[in-house]
């Protein structure tokens, strides 16, 4: 359905070869098109070929046939045109504004131009007449026969769930419906924050003319058959000449700039020249990991080889000489050792923090205490936390004292290398002093709160 002279396009409306796009999958989008001429015949009946597709399982908003005195905008408010239009206004509604489960609907509106749509309810409490339907994502396309005769207005409506033409069912059928004598065909659709593709793929409109005046009005549509077929002419060929133009123009182009410009064969065969090189970069970074990773074997075997050889050509001592002493380095019961020792020294940092926790407890108890017991009890109670104090102090000492055997015992159990420029500080004798330090800071922390606390309840 290519750009036709007979209709207006506006918003977002892309014509192609196939269909006329009125509203892409895009997020408030909007579009429309409608009839440069007014209509010159009383009755009429249109039928329309469209499909309303989408990712989602709701639609928005929907797509709209109208027939208005006055053509409406190409990005109105209802449905992609304008609000109070003086006509007629049939909508295929896809979004439930009401939430009342009772969309895709089919309805037909008729407005004097004093009405707004009323879009939180759907406009139900304005239809002249409609029906429950579903349109969007059906394999064929859906279709709609829409006639005004003598003052009736019946809408028949195809699924599109065959490819048949002819399996159309009846939406509705109102009677005294008043409509323009002269009016505007258009189509317009809208999307809001969710979206579908509006496409029209096809739009007939018959006249109706009662038994016997179309035989009377035969020469009048003749003349205007006639005109129809200048006006295309004209614009066929208005359309011959600008591509004439463009020939010229192309043909008059300076050969120099040719080389700013590539044709189709230089074109694919620079898009497979840089396919080629993307391709041998890849290769060639692939062989250099390669490499590296043949050079890391080859010095590993070659380490691996050269300490065989040394252990290999290390002579036998002559008789009556001492062998040589071994080098001093750490077994593997030793470093089971170690772990064992720093296994128990995880443990006993466990117990020394469960030990200062129960410390925390009572201290806290013994405030508690304090703050309810009356004056008197002052002295007691003093005696009672001196006394804590004092189990608190045998308690740190008993634990530097199983820390020191600890410690002690990681020094016999792993012999540290000898070496004349540096001292040997091993990782347990790390984690000793760290330990000793942290149990004085708690200490100190429980000692100071203590203080505070019995220092507080004087005032």
């Amino acid at each position: 359905m290519d750009r036709c002279p007979f209709w207006d396009y506006g918003g977002n409306a892309i014509a192609s070869a196939e269909n006329v796009r009125i509203a892409p999958s895009l997020r408030s989008q909007k579009g429309a098109i409608w009839t440069k001429q007014l209509t010159n015949f009383d009755w009429w009946e249109v039928d329309i070929a469209f499909r309303i597709t989408g990712r989602g399982r709701i639609g928005a908003d929907g797509l709209a046939f109208w027939y208005t005195q006055n053509r409406g905008s190409y990005d109105g408010d209802v449905f992609g045109s304008s609000d109070r239009w003086s006509g007629l206004g049939v909508i295929f509604d896809s979004f439930d504004n009401d939430n009342k489960h009772n969309n895709p609907y089919i309805m037909a509106m008729v407005n004097d131009g004093t009405k707004n749509f009323d879009h939180q309810n759907d406009g139900s409490t304005q239809q002249l007449a409609g029906c429950l339907k579903d349109f969007r994502n059906k394999p064929f396309p859906t279709r709609a026969r829409i006639e005004y005769y003598q003052n009736v207005l019946t809408l028949l409506f195809h699924n599109g769930m065959t490819s048949s033409e002819q399996d159309y069912e009846i939406c509705f059928r109102a009677e005294n419906v008043f409509l323009p004598k002269n009016g505007y065909f258009g189509l317009s659709a809208a999307t809001g924050g969710l979206a579908d593709d509006h496409d029209v793929i096809h739009f007939l409109t018959n006249s109706l003319h009662p038994p016997g005046q179309f035989e009377a009005n035969q020469p009048s549509a003749g003349e205007d058959q006639q005109k129809l077929q200048d006006e295309y002419q004209e614009y066929q060929n208005k359309l011959e000449l600008q591509k004439a133009e463009y020939r010229k123009r192309t043909s008059r182009r300076d050969p120099e700039l040719e080389d700013w410009f590539e044709s189709d064969n230089q074109r694919e065969l620079r898009q497979i020249f840089q396919g080629q090189n993307q391709i041998y970069e890849i290769i060639k970074e692939l062989s250099r990991k390669l490499d590296e990773v043949v050079g890391r074997q080859e010095r590993t075997m070659s380490l691996i080889s050269q300490n065989g050889v040394v252990q290999s050509n290390i002579p036998p001592p002559p008789p009556g000489q001492p062998a040589a002493a071994p080098t001093d380095t750490i077994k593997r019961h030793e470093v089971a050792s170690m772990f064992n020792d720093l296994v128990v020294l995880m443990d006993g940092n466990r117990e020394l923090k469960q030990f200062v926790l129960d410390i925390k407890q009572r201290t806290d108890t013994i405030i508690n205490n304090q703050a309810k017991q009356p004056t008197a009890q002052v002295q007691s109670v003093g005696y009672d936390t001196q006394s804590l104090i004092t189990e608190m102090r045998n308690g740190l000492n008993q634990v530097k004292q199983d820390v020191s055997n600890v410690a002690q015992t990681l020094g016999q159990g792993t012999n540290c290398p000898k070496v004349a420029s540096a001292g040997c500080v091993s990782i347990t004798g790390v984690l000793v002093i760290a330990a000793i330090q942290l149990l004085v800071i708690v200490g100190y922390n429980i000692y100071r709160d203590n203080k505070e606390q019995q220092a507080k309840k004087f005032y």
